[in-house]
């Protein structure tokens, strides 16, 4: 673990040779997330509810999505350049190493500028807790806990998935960015808006609606029942094929020479 500590203490380091450059690029990221919230609030000057959500139990929903997309890309980001370190020969040295695979990508890539996306969610989130009406309990705090954390995980496992797409075409793959990119935008809303057949797809599919649909049912007192509660937690096992799909590339991996 010191090893991969000291990776990311040395990518701090190369990020913060150019400070004004980092800072502004920060600075950029906290700013241009505000777009999609005042979008949002704009949207609800015009109307009251959409699919009888609130603006703020949307807002809600909007915040663990942005809180948990936040926490999935500033890991799960370094892996926009495994293309390219599959082009140049990179991936080769790494995989004689004795070490993780996944981490030597991830630990040396880490993008700290999106700390500005971070810091905007957590101020998101607070906002919206302090307006949804919701009176918290643990269990409450406990599911608004998983959904983000485990959203976390979820966003990084698509990260994962679209990397491992690269073992077949070298180049990335930009329509993947629907998965990631795309689902931050939809999540915006419940996922029940966009009707019955992209609920589905979303629950059995790519559970994202295991930790943004369902659990904010429980929060909104919407649904009793406390399986409702575990469902961020169920959703964790999609980890599993993404990480077998990953190894899958990985075993037909051939060098690309460079």
């Amino acid at each position: 673990m010191k090893v991969y500590l000291n990776f990311i203490v040395m990518n701090l380091k190369s990020q913060m040779e150019y400070r004004v450059s980092f800072f502004l690029t920060t600075l950029g990221q906290f700013i241009t997330a505000f777009t999609s919230f005042f979008g949002l609030y704009f949207i609800f000057l015009r109307i009251n509810a959409v699919d009888d959500f609130t603006y703020a139990q949307v807002l809600l929903c909007f915040a663990v999505i942005m809180m948990a997309f936040s926490l999935g890309e500033m890991f799960g980001g370094g892996l926009a350049v495994f293309p390219r370190m599959l082009g140049n020969g990179e991936f080769d040295r790494a995989l004689v190493r004795p070490r993780n695979i996944i981490l030597q990508v991830l630990m040396p890539n880490m993008d700290f500028t999106r700390i500005g996306l971070l810091i905007q969610a957590v101020i998101v989130l607070f906002y919206a807790i302090s307006i949804s009406g919701i009176i918290w309990t643990w269990e409450k705090v406990l599911t608004l806990s998983l959904m983000i954390l485990c959203g976390g995980a979820l966003f990084f496992s698509l990260f994962l998935i679209k990397a491992a797409c690269s073992f077949f075409t070298i180049r990335g793959l930009d329509f993947m960015n629907i998965f990631t990119y795309g689902v931050r935008q939809f999540g915006r809303y419940p996922f029940s808006v966009y009707g019955n057949v992209i609920l589905k797809f979303f629950t059995f599919v790519i559970p994202l609606a295991l930790f943004q649909y369902y659990p904010l049912l429980y929060l909104l007192d919407r649904e009793k029942n406390i399986l409702f509660m575990f469902l961020p937690i169920i959703s964790l096992l999609f980890l599993i094929p993404s990480y077998g799909f990953f190894r899958f590339g990985l075993s037909r991996y051939k060098s690309t020479g460079s």
